[in-house]
């Protein structure tokens, strides 16, 4: 996953880059465009909990950054192995690996 998201960062002139900070708060992958806009991407294999851990993770890193600073993210992501994408009401999206296709 983090592979393809490499290189459809690097035809699309964006950097890919893991996050981690001192709160150990972390993000699989952050994508970053040249004109700063960002999404933030975590990688889930398991089931829904997994999904509910990974939108929370998201939450919070978006909420910590600096909105002023770096703007708010473009997207909250989380890709799963299976099933259908869709969007979450808390503003975090769920996408299969499947659709990561050229």
């Amino acid at each position: 996953m983090v592979r393809d998201l490499r290189i459809y960062g690097q035809r699309n002139d964006a950097t890919v880059y893991h996050y981690h900070d001192s709160d150990k708060l972390e993000a699989d992958v952050i994508v970053e465009a040249r004109d700063g806009r960002w999404m933030a991407v975590e990688a889930k294999l398991g089931g829904e909990e997994w999904i509910e851990e990974a939108a929370s993770s998201l939450l919070r890193l978006s909420q910590k950054v600096d909105t002023e600073k770096i703007g708010a993210p473009s997207k909250l992501l989380i890709i799963t192995a299976t099933g259908y994408g869709y969007d979450r009401t808390d503003g975090t999206t769920v996408l299969p690996i499947t659709a990561l296709a050229p």
